[in-house]
């Protein structure tokens, strides 16, 4: 089971499609709440625990809570950063040393234009580069995390490539979501069928790069032939803590887990994320309808992408 724990809202970045609004950079765990968090998880049977943010590197705690984390007997240790302090290989060495086991980089894009683009902070495309490539000269296979949305569906076969020629072996692909901070950007979610044929290309490039690339948000009736490559990011029993609440994964805003009635019957649903409901409320039901040969609830009728 693992112990996802949310430090605060605080960024070195400002991401164009970023979920968190002003307000919320504002909250935040002490040290303190974050350790009771950890003692309690354990004593429960938690084996594995995760440091996230906002961006949890520019917290001036974090090495001595992995420390902790490791004393308390975590087997997993992960940070998920956007990787820019690992441009510094004593920072590497310094949370390696502490007792990190699993290294996530969101690596949103791998354009260095686009990038910049989108985290809006010019020369971080190079430490994010610089980052990635000290975790792999020092062995430890960070795993990419990609934003899928209308500005980068199209390069995503691009980035497994830019990806395995710098030596990463896995990654995810992140349904960009309209929430919060970004639920006016309706913009940068476009029907999933619109994105299939990108993502295709990015799974078949992976499996000719032996390439570890796997999805989240996206359900298994759409992904044919890929849909082993579907993630459940609450699978396993996972418990969110952050600066407003403690839950469980599957009650979050960014976890799918709505299903539709075209859902009923379908041999996957045991397995299957389902929608978020941000996309439900953007698309509808009918992409979910046709896979399953079904007719579409009104809301998903009058919402019906139109495909070519």
């Amino acid at each position: 089971m693992l112990l996802d724990l949310v430090f605060d809202y605080d960024c070195n970045l400002a991401c164009d499609y970023c979920t968190i609004t002003p307000a919320m950079r504002r909250r935040s765990l002490s040290a303190a709440a974050l350790v009771r968090q950890m003692r309690a998880a354990r004593a429960e049977g938690f084996d594995r625990v995760s440091f996230t943010g906002g961006e949890p590197t520019v917290r001036p705690d974090l090495v001595p809570l992995v420390r902790e984390a490791a004393r308390l007997g975590f087997e997993g240790i992960e940070v998920q950063s956007n990787g820019l302090v690992y441009a510094q290989p004593a920072n590497v060495e310094r949370l390696a040393a502490a007792g990190v086991t699993e290294w996530h980089v969101s690596i949103h894009t791998h354009r260095e234009e686009a990038y910049e683009r989108l985290v809006r902070r010019a020369g971080t495309f190079a430490l994010m580069r610089a980052g990635l490539e000290h975790l792999v000269a020092r062995g430890l296979a960070p795993v990419a995390d990609l934003i899928v949305m209308r500005s980068t569906q199209a390069h995503l076969a691009g980035a497994v490539d830019w990806l395995a020629d710098l030596g990463v072996r896995a990654g995810r692909l992140w349904l960009v979501s309209l929430t919060d901070g970004n639920a006016a950007n309706v913009a940068s979610l476009p029907p999933i069928t619109e994105l299939l044929p990108d993502v295709f290309a990015a799974f078949e490039r992976a499996a000719a790069r032996a390439f570890d690339l796997r999805s989240l948000h996206l359900p298994h009736c759409l992904l044919g032939p890929w849909a082993d490559r579907a993630l459940d990011p609450a699978a396993g029993g996972v418990r969110v803590v952050t600066p407003d609440a403690v839950l469980d994964l599957r009650d979050a805003k960014l976890t799918p887990r709505r299903y539709v009635p075209a859902c009923e019957g379908c041999p996957a649903r045991g397995d299957c994320p389902g929608l978020r409901p941000d996309y439900l409320a953007r698309h509808g039901d009918g992409e979910i309808a046709r896979a399953r040969g079904q007719e579409p609830t009104r809301e998903g009728r009058d919402r019906l992408p139109v495909l070519g």
